[in-house]
């Protein structure tokens, strides 16, 4: 079994910057592993565990990506791919499907499985995993909870949806978006460390792809962000000290009473 992992870096949440485009800045900025990619890369674990897996994993970013990415092979992913070039810049969640949909099938046209989280924080969009499966043909299970079995090709995997749980079975080549799930995500241990300090990160750009520069970044992209802003926070909430005066409950009552609530 061969699994393309695709993850993203996130920016910090308490340190977002925009470009002049109104997308987020990737460069320069401190970022973390996207949340829900954690699960996939435990999915992903636990699939090598038991198939016997290889597991590449990828990422589209900047240059400094790569130590997410041997962070990520520290815990016993088998090698990265970091997909990077200043044109894939401010790519929305189509182009980014293209292009990351291009550098698996150069790297591992004879994956079994492309397992991504199901959201990025930093868009919650949920539409890169299935472009990702639309631009290379193949089916998709999107919230997905847990991976059942992989036998004969099938893989059979239990949803999470609004109303219930569902399970699947599906035939691979597929792609499944991983939700978040209940156990706790591996440590990399002191031998994956020092593979993954030895282990070379590949790199790929536009020019391996055999895509356009306008099929990627923010000219292969047909949305764009028109405002970026912060939220007011706005309430109209009153403050009074009844500690000492014992008022509270005649305040509350009068304010029950102003808004018609009691006559």
């Amino acid at each position: 079994m061969k699994i393309a992992l695709c993850v993203k870096q996130v920016p910090d949440t308490s340190d977002i910057k925009w470009t002049e485009n109104n997308t987020m800045q990737r460069e320069g900025v401190e970022s973390i592993l996207n949340p829900y990619d954690v699960y996939a890369v435990e999915a992903a674990l636990k699939l090598k565990k038991a198939y016997g897996a290889e597991i590449t994993v990828f990422t589209m970013g900047p240059l400094q990506a790569a130590d997410m990415l041997k962070d990520i092979i520290a815990l016993g992913v088998d090698n990265g791919v970091l997909i990077t070039d200043r044109k894939f810049a401010g790519a929305d969640t189509y182009a980014t499907g293209k292009t990351v949909s291009a550098a698996v099938k150069k790297i591992m046209p004879d994956f079994d499985i492309i397992l991504c989280g199901q959201f990025a924080i930093d868009g919650d969009t949920a539409q890169t995993g299935p472009c990702i499966a639309s631009m290379l043909d193949i089916p998709q299970v999107t919230y997905v909870k847990k991976i059942n079995e992989y036998a004969d090709g099938i893989v059979t995997a239990t949803r999470l949806l609004e109303d219930g749980i569902e399970s699947v079975k599906v035939k691979t080549p597929a792609l499944l978006c991983i939700l978040k799930s209940e156990f706790e995500p591996s440590r990399a241990l002191i031998n994956g460390i020092i593979k993954a300090q030895n282990t070379e990160i590949k790199t790929v750009a536009l020019e391996d792809l055999g895509l356009s520069a306008e099929e990627v970044g923010i000219k292969g992209s047909p949305t764009y962000v028109s405002k970026a802003f912060r939220p007011e926070v706005k309430h109209n909430g009153e403050k009074h000290n009844c500690l000492e005066t014992g008022t509270g409950a005649e305040i509350i009552l009068n304010k029950i009473k102003e808004i018609g609530v009691l006559k």
